[in-house]
C-alpha cells in the first residue's frame, strides 16, 4: 500500500480546552475555520494536553501530600516532592534518575521522563500550581473520538494523540502516539518483500509514532496553538490495533 503523496494542516483558531469540553464539537469548528471537512481516510492527530484537559486530567501540586518515599526521591533528583509522588502514582518502575529527571515505566507501558506530567501550557490561577498528567486510557479515547467523528461525518477516519517525547540516543523532542484507533499503530512487514524480492524478516514500522512526529511539526511546543492535525493522503490497512502495541516488553528491553 504504496503513499508517494500526503497533505498535513492543522485546525486554526483552536480554543483553550476546558475539563468537560466536547472535542468532537471543537473539532468540527476548526474544520468550518480552515474550510474543510474530513475523507473517508483522514487520519487526526490530537494532542495529548487538550485529550488530558478535556478529561480532567488537571492536578493542584497543593492538593498533594507527598509520602516518605516520595521526600526521599526528590531529594535525590531535586524535584518538588508533590511531582514526585505523583510521578510515583503513574508509574509502574523507576528506570532511571539523576537530578531534574525520573525516567519511569509508566503505567501505560511507555518509558518516559517524568511520567509525562508537566505544567506548559497549562493555565494557572489564583495561586493555583496545575500540573497536567496522560490520559487514563488514551487507546479508548481515540475509539470513542474515532467513532464520534466517523458517526457525524459519515466516513471512516483514523484517530492518534501524541505527545512530545526525549530518546535516549538523541538531543531533542519528537512526537510519539500514546494513543489511536483506526490504523495499524505497529505495522508488521514480515513477510512482505523488499524491492529485490527478498523476505522482509523483521521489519515492523512504528505508524503511529511517525504520524505523531509529523503532525508535531505543525503541532509546535510553545504558542503556536494549533494541536489538533489532519493527515491526509497515507495508506495503511484496515486495524483495531492500539498505540498500546507500541512499547517494548521489559523482558525484550536490553537496556532497562
Amino acid at each position: 500500500m504504496k503513499t508517494s503523496r500526503m497533505q498535513l494542516f492543522a485546525l486554526p483558531g483552536m480554543p483553550m480546552v476546558q475539563p468537560g469540553d466536547d472535542l468532537v464539537e471543537m473539532i468540527s469548528q476548526g474544520l468550518v475555520r480552515a474550510d474543510e471537512t474530513l475523507k473517508a481516510g483522514d487520519i487526526l492527530v490530537l494532542a495529548q494536553k487538550i485529550v488530558s484537559k478535556a478529561n480532567g486530567r488537571i492536578f493542584d501540586l497543593r492538593d498533594i501530600t507527598p509520602s516518605a518515599e516520595a521526600e526521599a526521591l526528590a531529594v535525590e533528583v531535586d524535584k518538588d516532592p508533590r511531582q514526585v509522588q505523583l510521578v510515583l502514582d503513574e508509574s509502574v518502575d523507576i528506570v532511571g534518575k539523576r537530578p531534574g529527571v525520573l525516567v519511569v515505566a509508566h503505567r501505560l507501558g511507555i518509558v518516559m521522563a517524568n511520567a509525562g506530567i508537566d505544567a506548559s501550557n497549562v493555565e494557572q490561577a489564583d495561586g493555583s500550581e496545575h500540573v497536567l498528567l496522560l490520559p487514563v486510557d488514551p487507546d479508548d479515547d481515540c475509539r470513542k473520538l474515532r467513532h464520534a467523528l466517523g458517526e457525524r461525518y459519515g466516513v471512516d477516519v483514523a484517530v492518534v494523540i501524541n505527545d512530545s517525547v526525549g530518546r535516549a540516543w538523541r538531543q531533542g523532542t519528537t512526537g510519539l502516539a500514546i494513543g489511536s484507533a483506526g490504523l495499524p499503530a505497529l505495522w508488521d512487514l514480515r513477510g512482505e518483500p523488499d524491492l529485490y524480492g527478498r523476505e522482509l524478516m523483521v521489519s515492523e514500522v512504528g505508524l503511529a509514532d511517525e504520524l505523531s512526529s509529523a503532525a508535531s511539526i505543525l503541532q509546535g511546543q510553545g504558542n503556536e496553538g494549533q494541536p489538533v492535525v489532519v493527515i491526509r493522503g497515507v495508506s495503511f490497512p484496515d486495524s483495531d490495533m492500539g498505540a498500546d502495541a507500541l512499547p517494548r516488553p521489559a523482558e525484550q528491553d536490553m537496556f532497562r
